[in-house]
Parts: C-alpha cells; sequence; structure tokens
C-alpha cells in the first residue's frame, strides 16, 4: 500500500519538526496499527481505555477537535468520517452506560486528600473537565479560595496571562490543561518564593520536568496517583464489551463499503445491457412510439433490478461476514466486473 505508507513517511515528518527530533529519535515512541487493530486502538482512545486515567474526560473533546480540523482541511474522506462519527458514539455511550466516569472523579479525589489540609488558596489552571471536577469537588469539601484561570476568558475565570501573579498567592496549583507544552516551566516556578504544591492532573504533563526539583515544591503527577487510585475492574470490563461490540458493527459496515464498487459495476453492467438491447430495438422497429419505447425501457429496467435485487442484498451480508472478500471476488470473476473502472456516482446510496 504506497499510498498508506507515504502518509506515514509525512506523518514522521511532521512529528520530528514539531518536536525538534529526528525521525530516528522518534521511532522508540511511537507505534502504527492498520486495519482494524487501528479501528481497535481510535474506539479504545474514544472511550478512554488509553488513557493515563481510564475514561479521562478530556479526550473525547480532543478527538473531536482534531475531527473538525480534519474536516475543515478537507482531508477526511468516506471511511474516515464514518470511523470518526462512530468513535464519538463509542465515546458517548461509554460514559452513558458504564461508571467509568468514576475514575476520573477519584483521581481527583484521591489528589486532593495527599495535600495539607491548612492549604486554603488554591490554583486551578485549566477550565476543561478535569480542571471542572477538582473545582467541583473542592467546593464539595468547603473550600472558597478557588481561583481559575485558562487560556480563553469566560465568566469567573482569570486569563493564562495573570498566571505568574497569580502563582505568588497560592498554596496549591491543580493544572489540568489540554496543551501539547508544559504551562508551569522550571523558569515560572523558580520565581515563586513561598512553598508550593503542585497537582498535575494532565496528559500530556502540564508541569515541565525539573520544576518538582526545586527547593519549597512538592509535585504530584499522574502516574503517582494512577497508583493510588481505587480500581474500576468491572466498568472497565464493561467499556470493553461496548468496544468490541462497536468495532463489529463497524467491521461490518466496512466490508459492505469496500464491496460496494463491485456492486455497483453489476449494476451498471446491467444497465450497459439494456441500453444496448434498447438500441437494437429501435433499429429493428422504427415504428414503435414514444410511448411504446418508454414502455419497453421501463419493463426491461424493472426486470432487471428484481433479478439483482436479492443477489446484491445477500452479496452485501456474506461479505459482512470473514469471507466477505472471497464472495465480492467471486461475483467479479462470474461477470468480468472491473470495479476500478466503473464511474460510481453515489456509493453510499448502493450501500444502504
Amino acid at each position: 500500500m504506497p499510498a498508506f505508507h507515504a502518509g506515514l513517511t509525512h506523518i514522521a515528518e511532521v512529528l520530528a519538526q514539531s518536536t525538534g527530533l529526528r525521525q530516528q529519535e522518534l521511532a522508540n515512541s511511537l507505534y502504527v496499527h492498520h486495519g482494524i487493530d487501528a479501528v481497535r486502538h481510535i474506539f479504545r482512545v474514544a472511550a478512554g481505555l488509553e488513557s493515563m486515567v481510564a475514561g479521562e474526560p478530556q479526550i473525547l473533546g480532543q478527538l473531536r477537535d482534531a475531527y473538525q480540523r480534519a474536516s475543515e482541511a478537507e482531508t477526511v474522506g468516506k471511511v474516515l468520517h464514518e470511523l470518526m462519527q462512530q468513535a464519538l458514539r463509542v465515546g458517548k455511550r461509554v460514559h452513558a452506560e458504564t461508571g467509568i466516569d468514576r475514575a476520573p472523579r477519584s483521581m481527583v479525589s484521591t489528589a486532593l486528600n495527599l495535600v495539607d489540609g491548612a492549604a486554603q488558596r488554591w490554583l486551578i489552571v485549566g477550565a476543561g473537565a478535569m480542571g471542572a471536577l477538582a473545582a467541583a469537588e473542592l467546593t464539595r469539601r468547603g473550600v472558597t479560595d478557588i481561583t481559575m484561570v485558562n487560556r480563553t476568558e469566560r465568566p469567573g475565570v482569570r486569563h493564562l496571562d495573570e498566571l505568574p501573579r497569580l502563582l505568588e498567592e497560592a498554596d496549591v496549583v491543580v493544572t489540568a490543561t489540554a496543551s501539547v507544552e508544559p504551562v508551569l516551566t522550571v523558569e515560572l516556578v523558580r520565581g515563586v518564593a513561598r512553598p508550593l504544591t503542585i497537582l498535575d492532573l494532565a496528559l500530556p504533563r502540564d508541569v515541565e520536568l525539573g520544576v518538582g526539583a526545586l527547593p519549597g515544591v512538592r509535585l504530584i503527577d499522574i502516574e503517582y496517583l494512577a497508583a493510588l487510585a481505587p480500581s474500576h475492574t468491572a466498568e472497565l470490563h464493561e467499556v470493553e464489551r461496548i468496544v468490541n461490540a462497536e468495532l463489529e458493527a463497524y467491521d461490518s459496515w466496512l466490508r459492505g463499503y469496500e464491496i460496494a464498487p463491485t456492486v455497483a459495476a453489476l449494476r451498471g453492467r446491467a444497465d450497459d445491457v439494456v441500453a444496448g438491447e434498447l438500441r437494437r430495438l429501435a433499429q429493428r422497429r422504427p415504428d414503435l412510439t414514444e410511448e411504446q419505447r418508454s414502455e419497453v425501457a421501463h419493463t426491461l429496467h424493472r426486470v432487471v433490478q428484481r433479478l439483482l435485487h436479492q443477489p446484491t442484498v445477500r452479496v452485501r451480508q456474506l461479505a459482512a461476514g470473514p469471507a466477505g472478500a472471497a464472495y465480492a471476488e467471486l461475483i467479479r470473476e462470474l461477470f468480468e466486473l472491473d470495479p476500478a473502472s466503473t464511474n460510481v456516482a453515489d456509493i453510499p446510496e448502493v450501500i444502504a
């Protein structure tokens, strides 16, 4: 699949440019999934199973944003569109039907339990789902001095530009942004003159490596918290069940989609045969009226469609099974079809 490998090479080049690393240096940190394994991976990501915190609530929004940006760049085809739509549905279903949402809440509670009860002034960096969870839990515990900052201003939220000054006033900082770059750098935190506890709940990390080694700083990151948070084994098993069921449904759709050009080519062949017979009829019976020719054409098309209907419905059903590709190949062989040369105007209609 040359096109796939060319795309993979381009992705590696972009990642290397973004990180400033060579592709060889990136290789040990990257993985590639093919075919149905790639579908399974994106469903697991949407379900929160690939997050450090199972069920992490921000990942679904990040996935939706990435899909929207790709759509705006017109790089999403039919298959990828269906895949992303289904992945988003998987994420919504998981959060609606299971208790996986308890995992992030448990993580936040575990983090707050590690903080000295004397801490009064709290600063939350990031107004997304995890930040909102932290604010809600603090409020439930009776904390009243809570300041939230974010890149975009909204009612009750300060702008990120105020972060350096607000750090000077905080006892505890909770970071929970979606930034790909550290928000709390060594240089920024080094300038804080008071003891500071930092709870980094973000993935990727919001706190730069080295901050935890600064004098007066206590850093609690998500890896440490993951080891302390209670297990949610039952919920994880249910999420896996949903992912596997949705994976099977998508695989069936994909097999049906892949046979669509063959079905379209078969119908196209039938239309060509009817058109040829109608031309011969017009030459042999020039005395037929326009109404008579129309009636003959309608009858021929109807007969052909009725003959093809059950076989094409059945072949789509068979294509959804494990040996689906073999049935498509058999149809192409029997009728000498070349789907690649067929002009299919509306594939979705063909496979509906």
